[in-house]
């Protein structure tokens, strides 16, 4: 598995923002409100795993007191990380989407209350993409120490 590169989510975030805003400009009158609840979810589920990224990079560095991790576990852990990483930029486009609409519409008390909702969820799915990349990156093999001091060269 390769690791996740920032560039083409935030190429994800964008497209996907810019699709919800040309879907929603015609229908935006007849839809329901944003829900404030995506905030705290994406905030609560960036915190599980930032923290399981601390205690997985703790247990695979074989820091004292801490047991080892089985490989299959950080497995399934990688796995998360990468699909949340897609899943909070593809998230995190919609919301933009809604914020760029709203945006143009900050006069209004109600299309003001959603650019505020949104704006606060496209930022609760960016702090959840860098959890999920964190935990990615701390799911990583540490390299021998021998390797570290003379790299391969190709």
């Amino acid at each position: 598995m390769k690791p996740t590169r920032p560039g083409p989510l935030v190429g994800i975030l964008v497209v996907v923002a810019l699709l919800t805003w040309a879907v929603i400009r015609p229908i935006y009158s007849g839809m329901a409100l944003l829900p404030w609840t995506a905030i705290p979810t994406m905030l609560l589920l960036a915190l599980g795993e930032g923290y399981s990224a601390w205690a997985v990079k703790a247990r695979i560095a074989r820091k004292p007191g801490t047991k080892p991790v089985e490989p299959m576990a950080v497995a399934r852990l990688a796995a998360l990380a990468k699909a949340s990483a897609y899943a909070g930029a593809a998230f995190g486009g919609i919301f933009a989407g809604f914020a760029l609409h709203t945006s143009q519409l900050l006069d209004r008390e109600t299309p003001r209350g959603e650019f505020f909702i949104a704006t606060g969820s496209v930022v609760s799915c960016v702090v959840l993409v860098c959890a999920a990349l964190y935990l990615e990156h701390a799911c990583r093999i540490p390299k021998d120490p021998q390797e570290r001091e003379h790299p391969a060269r190709d």
